[in-house]
């Protein structure tokens, strides 16, 4: 009976954890999010960060000045990193935000190096609205399918990408989308591709169980 009782305990524990990994999938999951000094696209930013810690993932934000940013409805936020002091090593997933001024980025070969190094490292890399120019500039876009907002899609055809004029468009670990209005569904293929891989309870077919 000792034993029984045991067990069912072992099990309820095993049963409760998963529980709460599914509610929080992206636990132990870092992102940085990468946004101009100024005039960022504000949703771009809310609306993944919001899902993304919503999910449980840590999520940072860096730029080229630490001072508060303001986006381009008005929205304010304080860069906690330096873009030059990113490792993509540290990183699951490094995601570049539109808005006007992410032209910035565009030819930054600090960043750049950056983003080279995330495709070394296998790490998911993500960019909206008019951020995807940063990664075709970068040579990474070259040969896969990706999207961008309709006005610059010239930017990435002549960097050799395949421009697709989805709103989301996901090839491989990289993941591209056309705007503001694209951003829940921009947040959503992220949450998928930092999901991917985890292990499962072999009882449950769940999550993984930390007793397994």
């Amino acid at each position: 009976m000792k034993r029984i009782l045991i067990a069912l305990l072992v099990l309820v524990l095993c049963f409760s954890l998963t529980l709460a990994q599914e509610e929080k999938p992206l636990s132990g999951k870092k992102v940085v999010m990468i946004i101009a000094p100024k005039d960022f696209r504000d949703e771009e930013l809310l609306e993944p960060m919001t899902i993304l810690l919503g999910k449980g993932a840590e999520v940072a934000v860096a730029s080229s000045s630490l001072d508060t940013s303001v986006g381009m409805l008005g929205a304010k936020m304080k860069p906690e990193i330096l873009v030059s002091n990113i490792k993509a090593k540290d990183w699951d997933a490094i995601v570049l935000v539109g808005g006007q001024g992410a032209r910035e980025y565009w030819n930054d070969k600090v960043l750049h190096t950056i983003l080279k190094d995330a495709v070394k490292e296998d790490k998911i890399i993500g960019a909206i609205c008019i951020a995807p120019v940063t990664l075709a500039n970068t040579g990474i876009l070259k040969g896969k399918k990706a999207t961008v907002y309709e006005g610059v899609a010239d930017k990435l055809k002549s960097k050799g990408a395949s421009y697709t004029g989805s709103d989301v468009q996901e090839d491989g670990k990289l993941i591209t989308a056309n705007g503001p209005k694209a951003a829940g569904r921009f947040a959503e293929v992220l949450v998928e591709a930092l999901g991917k891989g985890q292990k499962v309870c072999p009882k449950t077919g769940l999550k993984t169980c930390p007793l397994h």
